[in-house]
């Protein structure tokens, strides 16, 4: 590609630094040699996130249990969000 891994992971780093703690996927969009990012969240990261758990170090807690309640508003936002990646004709079956 042209470019240095130390800067495409200091992108990466500053791209997702709200996510820091959980894991998501990362799409690098490289345009004249300039990495783009962008988070890519999945179903489990947005409900951990809304969940609005503490931060953990991923290498050091293995085994987590997550709980919490989640109101209807933030389970449709939650589905607002995955509807572009959803193949689902209508809104019910995200």
């Amino acid at each position: 590609l042209g470019m240095s891994p130390k800067k495409v992971g200091d992108d990466i780093v500053k791209g997702t630094i709200s996510w820091k703690g959980i894991r998501v996927t990362v799409r690098l969009t490289i345009q004249n040699r300039a990495a783009k990012v962008d988070v890519e969240p999945n179903a489990t990261s947005l409900v951990i996130k809304q969940l609005k758990e503490p931060l953990r170090d991923r290498k050091k807690t293995k085994n987590i249990k997550h709980s919490g309640n989640l109101t209807k508003a933030q389970l449709f936002d939650i589905v607002r969000q995955m509807r572009p990646k959803s193949l689902a004709r209508e809104f019910k079956g995200t």
